[in-house]
């Protein structure tokens, strides 16, 4: 059984390498025309917009009624609850508009019934020029870190194609998760952007793991060498995804940050797995043969 399964994986590797490839050639061509279409290629909250946030705390608010009420005159508002970690009752919720406070506090006293203070609420305006300059800041922080991540992976490896694969493969994860996220509507905050930051460290771990083992390993065959790679970092992967899938569900309801950056997390831990062992794996292995036969 061994032998067949070395056997069909010698012949089909290179064609297993087509699936990620045409997978990322299509979450680029549908971030190109998100980005046409909306003039960015994410959602953005109102800490990435600017806009007001008002928390209120009251536990008898029915958020769908509210949102109902609301959505009328403010088109883009955004309720969630505010649940007790414990208990798993509300104790308020959390709206937020690109409107200026002016404009959405009467309106909500009006739905509530009462004024709005300090005691039952808590309200935030933040202007679109700092959002919006504020967001530009994270998305360079990004960019500034993805490229410290290529420097360090060629200075590791010295080697253009090994290099390269290792990068395209964290590219992949970042761009296939963005295309999840945007499929699914998820509106990034700060908490969000962050993440994307945290998913860049993810997915080199197992990339750098897999192509030291191929390249500078000794012992075995490649195909040994590269399944040796896979049992440590698929552990390392699956360990990770237990662990967030935990907190995410204790968090789902308590905390609308943290669930979005354990979502966007665990997406990108499941595209990794694919980049990793479909698109790197596959490029070292062809890589490491032609070597040994030069």
């Amino acid at each position: 059984m061994e032998i067949e399964n070395k056997v069909w994986y010698d012949k089909h590797y290179k064609i297993m390498l087509l699936i990620p490839v045409l997978l990322f050639i299509f979450s680029i061509g549908y971030l190109i025309n998100f980005q046409i279409k909306n003039g960015d290629i994410i959602y953005k909250d109102v800490s990435l917009t600017g806009g007001t946030t008002i928390t209120v705390f009251d536990a008898n608010v029915k958020i769908d009624e509210i949102k109902s009420a609301l959505e009328k005159d403010f088109s883009d508002i955004s309720i969630r609850e505010i649940l007790d970690f414990r208990t798993g009752a509300q104790k308020g919720f959390i709206l937020e508009t690109k409107a200026t406070t002016e404009k959405i506090k009467p309106a909500l006293e009006d739905y509530l019934g009462y004024v709005l203070n300090q005691n039952n609420s808590s309200i935030e305006f933040s202007g679109e020029s700092v959002s919006l300059g504020f967001y530009k800041q994270l998305r360079f922080s990004v960019l500034i870190a993805f490229l410290l991540m290529a420097l360090v992976v060629f200075l590791i490896f010295r080697t253009f194609v090994p290099s390269a694969a290792v990068i395209f493969a964290a590219l992949a994860d970042i761009t296939m998760t963005l295309f999840v996220v945007d499929i699914f509507g998820i509106t990034l905050s700060v908490a969000g952007i962050v993440s994307f930051l945290m998913l860049i460290g993810y997915s080199v771990d197992t990339d750098i793991l897999l192509t030291t083992r191929v390249l500078k390993g000794k012992e075995g065959s490649v195909n040994e060498r590269i399944y040796g790679a896979f049992k440590t970092g698929m552990t390392m992967t699956l360990t990770a995804i237990a662990a967030i899938s935990v907190s995410l569900f204790f968090v789902y309801s308590a905390s609308g940050t943290l669930r979005q950056m354990f979502t966007i997390i665990l997406i990108g831990l499941f595209f990794d797995m694919i980049n990793t062992w479909l698109t790197n794996a596959s490029i070292i292995k062809w890589y490491a043969e032609k070597k040994v036969k030069t």
